[in-house]
């Protein structure tokens, strides 16, 4: 069974996890938010009871 056989297959493991972890990863990670977080409390609206016609 040639799947079985991790000789080439762990290698493009190893790079492949060596390419992200040095060179996408950080390229990623340097991007800034465009909606950062804001300090201000958060408000929440009053809601008025819903006037029913039929009752």
């Amino acid at each position: 069974m040639p799947q079985l056989n991790p000789n080439p297959w762990f290698l493009i493991l190893l790079m492949s996890w060596t390419i992200f972890s040095l060179i996408v990863q950080p390229k990623l990670l340097s991007f800034t938010s465009t909606n950062p977080p804001s300090t201000k409390p958060e408000t929440i609206p009053p809601t008025n009871p819903w006037a029913w016609p039929w009752t």
